[in-house]
């Protein structure tokens, strides 16, 4: 498996955090993004329109307002499989590792994914759009909390 590195690759703290009654979540999502390439002699990654940060700044935005945390206390890092189509959409997100009550923030995170209605630049080989998964590494914590 060859793996291509996503353009954007600044050095800064971008973790965010939201504090609800229950809650405070923590969300750094890691750059770059892997893009797991395909056999191909002429690969071209995935692109996001305004790249990487741009898709991070949507992405931080979409967990804090659609993520159901109350319902899970997760912390770690976590890697998410964002599988595009040849056309750029999003058909399926896959997270890991799974751990306890991972399986319901797995299933908030398809849905974060899919609330973002803008597509991805297809990746393509040898000029053709292809279908492709890029890799995104966070750390998130979400700590319940007594707020009087």
């Amino acid at each position: 498996m060859n793996f291509s590195l996503a353009q954007d690759q600044e050095d800064r703290d971008d973790s965010f955090i939201r504090e609800s009654n229950k809650n405070v979540l923590k969300i750094d999502i890691k750059e770059p993004f892997m893009q797991v390439a395909v056999k191909c002699n002429d690969f071209k990654p995935a692109a996001f329109e305004g790249g990487v940060v741009a898709y991070k700044e949507i992405l931080n935005k979409y967990m804090y307002a659609y993520l159901n945390s109350d319902f899970y206390a997760l912390t770690g890092d976590f890697t998410f499989t964002l599988v595009l189509d040849a056309k750029g959409k999003v058909v399926d997100v896959k997270g890991m590792p799974k751990v306890q009550n991972s399986e319901v923030f797995f299933d908030d995170m398809q849905y974060v994914v899919r609330r973002i209605k803008k597509n991805w630049t297809p990746a393509s080989c040898g000029g053709q759009p292809v279908a492709s998964q890029i890799k995104v590494k966070m750390n998130f914590s979400s700590m319940s909390v007594d707020i009087d």
